[in-house]
């Protein structure tokens, strides 16, 4: 089955969101939905996830699903804004559970459930699931974080910040729970289906090489030609090369923003006393 594949580029945070469909049914999932936020003012804006939900209606579409690859940390999700739009089903790896446990410590959240909440499915490794007549599978590829996950629908993998087009290489591994050797792992498990699957990244970050933003590529081209892991590299050349690149990586501009957001799958943190919402920074002392 050959799912058609709408991608949905956002510039500010070189995310890419898609909607999934059943080119028969006309059933759909969406795929790492955005929330636009502006720092400075403090302002958030439902333009992105608009845009999408608008090219749901245009086409017909019924969304069965709107999925996360991951809690992110460069991006606030629009999962829960969809979900109750298309009054649908949400879901995300059944470790974002180790994730909230970790994160609403450092942002004293303690109303944040370690229990995968509000999502209406955590996927184990292995499961799969239906949009329309179409299986999706689920594969658990920690390394980015603990909790990556990868959806292969059809000929297509949805790999999330594992794999990033073959120009530019891989996803960072010095988050919490993060590991360049499972990455590396993960990894081998994303490039073992067949040659011809489609592989659709999660964001995409222009190399000096290259002026126009791309999304898609093969499982052939990833194997041949990721600068990263192509095959040949060993995992300990993957590793030295990668940890030599995270510690040349600055925090990202959204990181903290986002994970209060996204660990509770788009909604905002709960009102302080004065009914204001507030999204924390904690401060630390430089090394």
């Amino acid at each position: 089955m050959k799912p058609e594949v709408t991608a949905f580029f956002d510039e500010a945070t070189a995310t890419v969101t898609y909607v999934v469909a059943d080119p028969k049914t006309r059933q759909a999932a969406i795929i790492d939905a955005v929330t636009d936020y502006d720092p400075a003012s403090g302002r958030i804006s439902r333009q992105s996830a608009e845009r999408v939900a608008d090219f749901v209606r245009a086409q017909n579409l019924a969304v069965e699903w709107v999925l996360d690859t991951h809690a992110h940390a460069d991006h606030l999700t629009a999962t829960n804004y969809l979900r109750e739009k298309f009054k649908t089903k949400s879901g995300i790896g059944e470790h974002i559970a180790d994730i909230q446990a970790y994160w609403r410590t450092v942002f004293d959240m303690p109303y944040v459930a370690a229990d995968g909440t509000p999502y209406d499915r955590l996927f184990r490794d292995g499961d799969t699931f239906s949009i329309g007549n179409m299986e999706a599978r689920v594969i658990h590829t920690p390394g980015h974080t603990a909790a990556d996950i990868t959806y292969v629908i059809g000929d297509a993998a949805f790999v999330g910040d594992t794999l990033f087009m073959p120009d530019y290489g891989t996803a960072r591994t010095d988050f919490p729970g993060g590991d360049a050797h499972t990455l590396y792992a993960s990894i081998r498990k994303i490039l073992a289906p067949p040659e011809d699957t489609r592989v659709f990244v999660g964001h995409d970050y222009l190399p000096e090489t290259r002026k126009d933003n791309r999304w898609e590529s093969t499982v052939a081209e990833q194997r041949q030609s990721n600068k990263h892991v192509h095959e040949g590299v060993s995992e300990e050349e993957f590793v030295k090369l990668r940890e030599e690149r995270n510690a040349k990586l600055g925090s990202p501009r959204l990181l903290y923003p986002s994970l209060q957001v996204n660990i509770r799958g788009g909604n905002l943190p709960e009102p302080e006393a004065n009914g204001s919402v507030y999204l924390k920074t904690p401060v630390r002392e430089a090394s």
